[in-house]
């Protein structure tokens, strides 16, 4: 069921840069661990400014294409967990919850409806 509009979507994206680049400080993670999350929080700030929808400044991804980008993080930050970051139990717990958290948004969203919506 997708009850998520593009609109509601690109606020979530915004909250979702927030609490990445604030993760590091409140969680007490590890400096790896650290610098990726910052990155992560980056790369979905410039993922949200670039796509076309309401709250996009730049509008050069499609959102379709966005979703399709989120779908793929969701699955490699888990697959991340368990690998990259298999020996740090707070940045394998931290990017499980993550990923399934970026795939749930995917599965809720509408990527077709109207991107002012």
């Amino acid at each position: 069921m997708k009850i998520l509009t593009p609109k509601n979507h690109g606020i979530i994206d915004y909250l979702v840069v927030l609490f990445l680049l604030a993760s590091p400080m409140l969680f007490g993670m590890s400096h790896t661990i650290a610098l990726f999350t910052y990155g992560l929080g980056l790369v979905h700030l410039a993922l949200t400014l670039l796509t076309d929808f309401s709250v996009g400044v730049v509008k050069l991804i499609p959102l379709p294409i966005h979703g399709f980008i989120e779908l793929a993080v969701g699955i490699i930050l888990i697959a991340l967990a368990y690998t990259l970051f298999k020996d740090d139990e707070l940045g394998k717990l931290f990017y499980t919850g993550f990923g399934t958290a970026v795939l749930a948004v995917f599965l809720i969203t509408d990527y077709n409806k109207s991107a002012g919506v």
